[in-house]
């Protein structure tokens, strides 16, 4: 069997992202995957969406920003979603896209990387843990976004 090919989205990949954010609990339409493809496109060379490609097939994707901070000398970069589709678990295609997103987080600069998982995600917290990833500190969050009324 081939390795994946790694490389960037492009706008016709969005009806394959969306059972891959789907499953990571995260649904979205090929429209409005397509719209922030767009958007993530005008933010910066450093934020990037790679996917893993083989034989004319989405395995899975990895979204990265590099974030400027006051508090480091170099910016961070984050890979803020990574899905892999399920029967392809353990077959290398997670790995890639770390890999890849470590060497693009370097070549921009960045000192650190961090991985951002939801406690529903345990078995990627196993995976991050298996590839040298430690866990520090505890995020917090909070919706911006007013609850809908009740009827």
């Amino acid at each position: 069997m081939t390795t994946p090919l790694i490389r960037d989205a492009t706008l016709d990949d969005a009806p394959a992202l969306a059972p891959l954010l789907r499953a990571l609990g995260y649904p979205a339409d090929p429209a409005a995957i397509r719209a922030r493809l767009r958007s993530l496109g005008a933010v910066g060379p450093a934020d990037r969406v790679l996917v893993a490609e083989q034989n004319g097939t989405l395995q899975g994707f990895a979204a990265l920003h590099a974030t400027p901070t006051l508090h480091r000398g170099t910016p961070v970069g984050r890979i803020t979603g990574l899905a892999v589709l399920p029967d392809r678990h353990g077959r290398g295609v997670g790995r890639l896209l770390v890999e890849a997103a470590e060497a693009h987080f370097r070549a921009c600069g960045a000192e650190r990387m961090e991985v951002t998982s939801g406690p529903a995600h345990q078995p990627a917290h196993e995976f991050y843990r298996h590839l040298g990833y430690d866990d520090q500190g505890v995020r917090f969050a909070r919706s911006l976004v007013p609850p809908a009324p009740q009827p």
